[in-house]
């Protein structure tokens, strides 16, 4: 894959000294070392596809008039700051030169079906454990009993040898 650059130039960029934030001792209230640069993304000579790119991002330094807006104010040298604000600019247009892979969308395999519906039926066993045992969980689990009691039939009649006797009305003849 080539590696596409676009350069930006310097005439394209506006620059203007600021006074730095901060703790900076006896220069802070005299010295403008920091730099605004000030790029307007739809004046600029980049592609259209480049600036459609850099405008789509969501960054809080874009503004809503597509105006790119970079404060550098690391160094206390002005001269410092403003190739640093350039290079900043640099790295967000090299970020968007190329244009994203598209996504094509792919079905999972045979294999990975399989294991994922395994994996769901052990859970759904575990979770089946968990609860009081009643008839229809017996003979949901059909080829043998979850509880290790042997066969469905066998199970069911351990089950309602525990079951509580019920008071069963009588039929008036």
């Amino acid at each position: 894959m080539t590696d596409v650059r676009f350069v930006v130039a310097e005439d394209e960029v506006e620059i203007s000294a600021i006074r730095a934030q901060g703790a900076g001792g006896q220069n802070v209230n005299k010295v403008s070392s920091a730099v605004h640069l000030r790029f307007d993304i739809r004046a600029s000579s980049l592609p259209d596809a480049v600036k459609e790119r850099l405008l789509a991002l969501r960054d809080s330094r874009i503004t809503q008039e597509g105006v790119l807006v970079i404060k550098a104010q690391t160094t206390r040298s002005q001269e410092q700051n403003r190739a640093e604000a350039m290079q900043r600019l640099q790295e967000i247009v090299d970020g968007v030169a190329v244009p994203p892979r598209v996504r094509r969308p792919t079905k999972p395999t045979y294999g990975s079906k399989q294991r994922r519906l395994e994996g769901k039926s052990q859970r759904a066993e575990v979770k089946a454990g968990r609860g009081k045992i009643s008839e229809l969980r017996c003979f949901s689990a059909a080829r043998q009993c979850p509880h290790g009691q042997g066969k469905v039939d066998l199970h069911l009649q351990r089950m309602r040898r525990h079951e509580p006797e019920v008071a069963r009305p009588v039929p008036v003849v």
